[in-house]
């Protein structure tokens, strides 16, 4: 039987409107409720000394930790919590979760932003528009999405929205999770499980469109390398909307440059801003957007329902939403 949780003092860093507040400190009481900005560095180092719980509007650095000396869960509003999950939070047995999903339908829309604008080689049409040029280039354009089979990495809530809509596209789908499940996700045919000993390879192969809708993880830290891209079709895309470092740039621009796939469409990249010196921002066959991804709505009420759940589960000692694992842990590189 699961052991009750109290919650006495809480840190909050959020930044949300009156309205959800309203709603959220019915569901805190009758815990304290300490605020400070996010921004505000020694605000909040004063303030999660004696908390039980840290409602953070961005992430907890490794300072914050360690002034943490009594918090027992942090909850990061936001989705990847690469530079949240470090090793200590595990080592102390601190509970980290995140809302991821808040923004999963409009991320799965940018996946299909970035597959059709280079199958319709959306560059060449916007030449030809500031040309008023009028001229037929279908002979420069792809077959269209229909038929075409996607491979989508990480099935999270980002990936079963890209499963939702490429079915609408009529596209035959294949799936890479990294915990086996007892059902197939509706519309995935075939499913390969980290689990269960499979790689990504076979799901390189076989797909023309691969995305990736990965977290970041020391395991998933360059995924994509020299010679996966070198498993994919010459006429296969990668659109990646998980995190840049999913993707090894380097082998990513020779796989562009040498036409081992055909292009590419990323939100996300190793560092950012993206280098004004990067040799991506030339290429023909690359689509980049800037970590950007069109608002949904009532994102922040997604994030309340979120964090009111695991209220009640963390009070009933249950395990919470979005929890992060070690298996979650990114050590590599700059976070």
């Amino acid at each position: 039987m699961s052991e009750t949780r109290t919650i006495k003092k809480i840190l909050s860093t959020l930044n949300w409107v009156p309205a959800h507040w309203d709603k959220l400190a019915p569901v805190l009481a009758p815990a304290e409720i300490v605020y400070a900005d996010h921004h505000d560095i020694p605000a909040v180092l004063a303030a999660i000394k004696d908390v039980d719980v840290a409602l953070l509007g961005g992430d907890i650095d490794l300072e914050m930790l360690n002034a943490a000396k009594q918090v027992r869960w942090v909850h990061c509003d936001h989705a990847g919590l690469n530079a949240s999950n470090h090793p200590e939070i595990h080592d102390r047995g601190i509970i980290l979760t995140s809302s991821s999903g808040r923004s999963a339908p409009v991320l799965a829309e940018h996946v299909f932003f970035l597959l059709l604008s280079l199958i319709y080689d959306s560059r060449l049409i916007e030449t030809h528009q500031q040309g008023h040029i009028w001229k037929n280039i279908a002979e420069n354009r792809q077959k269209g999405a229909i038929t075409r089979t996607m491979g989508v990495i990480g099935l999270g809530k980002t990936g079963l929205e890209v499963v939702k809509r490429a079915r609408a596209f009529g596209m035959p789908i294949l799936g890479y999770t990294r915990t086996a499940r007892d059902t197939i996700p509706d519309g995935v045919e075939k499913l390969y499980c980290e689990e269960r000993g499979d790689t990504v390879d076979e799901l390189l192969q076989k797909s023309d469109v691969v995305v990736l809708t990965t977290s970041l993880s020391d395991k998933t830290y360059h995924l994509i390398d020299e010679r996966r891209f070198g498993l994919m079709k010459p006429t296969a895309f990668l659109i990646n909307l998980s995190r840049g470092p999913v993707v090894d740039e380097k082998a990513l621009y020779k796989a562009l440059v040498n036409k081992q796939i055909a292009g590419a469409g990323s939100d996300v990249f190793e560092q950012e801003p993206l280098p004004a010196e990067s040799p991506l921002w030339d290429l023909p066959n690359m689509i980049i957007t800037s970590h950007s991804t069109p608002a949904v709505a009532d994102r922040n009420g997604f994030s309340l329902q979120v964090i009111s759940d695991n209220v009640r589960l963390y009070r009933e000692g249950k395990p919470l939403r979005n929890q992060q694992d070690r298996r979650d842990v990114y050590t590599k590189g700059d976070k």
